[in-house]
């Protein structure tokens, strides 16, 4: 595990043995680790001599001293303050966590669109008539491919172009995702149709007996595809789509695959008369998140989700609640 350098202030010890605990959880907290590494930085400029001499006042000087004109930016960094001082008190090394500052209200949140499954399946259409290239053979059949795992499994564009042969288990019908976001591995099952379509692929691109360490979605021999090519394929497809954008929609990413199937998933639930609350950490195993608050972002409020959350509200309570 990589020690945190560079830490001079009375709270060094403190804050690498923070850090050091968040990577024991299987997090790289880079990013959280750079903006303690600041903070560290300002406690020395400034004298501080321990935690009594870090009060509101203090943290607010130096959130105001840090160029953050995004909301998403400043809370961010606001975050990882608070939460490394509660980590503080529930260690005993302080006695309140003296982050008081509020998080900015950030109106410019960008909502995803959400494939159905007609906009999907024309998707898979259009992307059948990309033409072979020399350096890029079988790329209809090959994008086809990641396009439908993208949106039927809600794995993310890097899952997905680091598979290797061996970690496709025809038997079981499972998929294995090594290295995640978080740094973890986990299975992930396929249903019949998604199978049935993986099996055809890698028995017309790979042949009966594949190499297991072989990328699963290659075109030459140095190595998979690259991440941005898949996004520059997508985004060149997409205006073909003739899709129509819901007021305040923004324009279709490649994540918004995954960000359909979440929402897919919930609705679904709600469908079948299961309760969406019970079964959230299902999802958050599925799509690989450590906690399901990381899953709620994908959970994007519809149309149809309300009209299907006021179908059960009402059929629980069909007088309104009043009694």
């Amino acid at each position: 595990m990589r020690a945190v350098a560079g830490l001079h202030s009375a709270l060094a010890e403190p804050i690498r043995t923070f850090v050091e605990y968040k990577r024991a959880l299987n997090r790289k907290y880079r990013p959280e680790a750079a903006a303690l590494r600041l903070f560290d930085g300002y406690l020395c400029e400034h004298a501080a001599t321990g935690w009594n001499s870090i009060d509101s006042a203090l943290i607010e000087s130096f959130l105001q001293s840090r160029p953050r004109s995004r909301p998403r930016s400043y809370n961010h960094l606001l975050g990882v303050l608070h939460r490394f001082f509660e980590w503080a008190v529930v260690q005993g090394l302080v006695a309140s966590n003296p982050v008081s500052a509020a998080r900015r209200r950030d109106t410019g949140k960008r909502i995803p669109y959400l494939f159905d499954l007609n906009d999907t399946k024309r998707l898979l259409e259009l992307v059948n008539t990309l033409p072979d290239r020399s350096r890029a053979p079988h790329r209809a059949q090959t994008y086809e491919t990641i396009f439908a795992l993208l949106y039927g499994l809600g794995l993310r564009v890097g899952e997905a172009v680091r598979l290797k042969l061996g970690d496709v288990d025809f038997h079981r019908d499972t998929l294995l995702i090594r290295e995640t976001k978080f740094s973890k591995n986990r299975l992930v099952p396929l249903g019949p149709r998604l199978a049935a379509r993986l099996r055809r692929y890698v028995e017309e691109r790979h042949g009966g007996a594949p190499e297991a360490d072989r990328p699963l979605f290659s075109f030459t021999k140095r190595g998979c595809i690259c991440p941005e090519t898949i996004s520059q394929t997508f985004h060149a497809l997409v205006p073909r789509l003739g899709l129509v954008l819901p007021p305040g929609v923004s324009s279709p990413r490649l994540h918004d695959l995954r960000h359909a199937f979440a929402v897919g998933t919930l609705l679904r639930w709600y469908r079948e008369g299961i309760d969406p609350n019970r079964r959230l950490i299902h999802l958050s195993t599925f799509l690989g998140h450590v906690d399901p608050n990381s899953t709620a972002v994908y959970l994007t409020v519809t149309d149809e989700l309300l009209r299907e959350a006021d179908r059960r509200f009402r059929a629980f309570a069909p007088t309104g609640g009043s009694q």
